[in-house]
C-alpha cells in the first residue's frame, strides 16, 4: 500500500483532533480548514482507514483518580531485546506507556503509575525480572 500523502486539510484536522478530538466538531473542525464537514468526516475517515489514526484516548490526571504517584523510569536494554522487553514491560499493572529510544544507552522509558512508594518498588522489580538475562552490566 503507497503512503497516504497529506495536505494542509490533513493537518488541520489531525491538529484539530491532537489539542481536543472529544470537543471538536467536524463543523468546527471544517471552518477552521476551509472544507465542508462532511469533507472533514471523509477525511478523518480516510485517515483512520489508512492507519494515521489509531484511536482517540483520553488525557488522564492520576492524581484525581487516586494515583498520587505519576513516575518516569529509565531502563537500559540491549538494543536487540529492546523491543521484547517493551512488550513484557507493558504488561505490568500500572504501566502506562513504554518508549523505545533508538539510540543512547538509557533507550527504554516506562511511565506508570501508583498509589503509594511501595507500588512502585513492585513496578520496578517487575520491571527487572522482565529483563532479567538481558541486562547490560
Amino acid at each position: 500500500m503507497s503512503p497516504v500523502r497529506l495536505d494542509n486539510v490533513d493537518r488541520g484536522i489531525l491538529h484539530a483532533l491532537q489539542n481536543d478530538a472529544r470537543n471538536s466538531t467536524a463543523a468546527e473542525m471544517g471552518k477552521e480548514v476551509g472544507v465542508s464537514a462532511s469533507t472533514v468526516r471523509n477525511r478523518i475517515q480516510r485517515l483512520e482507514d489508512a492507519g494515521i489514526i489509531e484511536g482517540y484516548h483520553p488525557d488522564i490526571n492520576y492524581e484525581k483518580a487516586n494515583y498520587q504517584l505519576h513516575v518516569l523510569i529509565v531502563c537500559r536494554a540491549p538494543p536487540s531485546n529492546r523491543s521484547r522487553l517493551a512488550d513484557r514491560v507493558m504488561e505490568i499493572t500500572g504501566v502506562v506507556t513504554v518508549r523505545e529510544l533508538l539510540t543512547g544507552t538509557e533507550n527504554l522509558h516506562v511511565e506508570a503509575i501508583a498509589v503509594n512508594s511501595d507500588t512502585v518498588d513492585t513496578i520496578t522489580e517487575q520491571i527487572d525480572e522482565a529483563g532479567d538475562g538481558h541486562r547490560e552490566h
